[in-house]
């Protein structure tokens, strides 16, 4: 089916449209949340907005139009549900006016107004039900399917695989326990042994799912051009 990729730019994303291409789906356009003009990232429960900025490069390395908006909302429902996941509700939710959620409705009301045959919408989300019934929601809400190949997966697995697939993301953001500032722009094959290492020291999530570093996809298998990282100063906070 024709497929929007919802991305962030973090490998996560990235390689479950690889999954989705396998699996016969046809990517026809990027979509991505960031931050409002003037902000660098939010701090949000639903969305990665760290590296925000080079989205629109990843889009053109794809080949792929670009349908882009900023987050209006917070995290006003932080429930363990978002409605129904059945479609049952159409448009707007009053209940729900504010919610970060919302932005993630208009954006993909957005490209299915400009993009009627699309019908899925792939989603990297691999331990968050957090993000995972909120997409569903949305998705039911405007009848599209949601593609989700690395649901549940063995982090493990999959950070093994992602090397294996030639996808070169660095790391761009890091915040768990063990991870350093010398760690930024770390390639994921350069990084494995570490984030092995500290799994079994910290208990850290290998492939991020505690939020201990973020990634940028500077390439893949699918683009068709090298996205170039320009060099900047790292930032500590707290």
């Amino acid at each position: 089916m024709k497929t929007v990729a919802l991305l962030s730019g973090g490998k996560d994303s990235v390689y479950n449209l690889l999954h989705c291409v396998a699996n016969g789906h046809e990517p026809v356009a990027v979509a991505s949340l960031g931050p409002p003009a003037g902000k660098d990232e939010l701090d949000s429960f639903m969305y990665q907005t760290v590296g925000h900025s080079g989205l629109a490069t990843i889009a053109q390395a794809l080949d792929l139009p670009f349908f882009s908006r900023a987050i209006k909302g917070t995290a006003v429902n932080v429930g363990g549900e978002y409605g129904t996941r059945e479609g049952k509700e159409k448009g707007k939710q009053k209940e729900n006016d504010g919610d970060e959620t919302e932005d993630l409705y208009e954006l993909l009301k957005e490209v299915k107004e400009a993009m009627p045959l699309v019908q899925g919408v792939s989603v990297g989300a691999i331990l968050s039900n957090y993000q995972r019934v909120r997409v569903e929601h949305v998705c039911a809400r405007l009848g599209l399917t949601p593609l989700a190949y690395l649901w549940e997966r063995s982090q493990p697995e999959l950070l093994r695989e992602m090397v294996e697939a030639g996808m070169e993301s660095v790391l761009v953001k890091v915040a768990g326990a063990g991870l350093q500032v010398e760690h930024l722009g770390k390639s994921l094959k350069d990084m494995e042994p570490t984030l092995h290492r500290l799994n079994k020291r910290y208990e850290l999530h290998v492939c991020g799912e505690g939020g201990e570093y973020e990634t940028f996809t500077l390439d893949c298998p699918l683009f068709k051009r090298h996205v170039n990282l320009i060099p900047s100063t790292s930032c500590a906070n707290g």
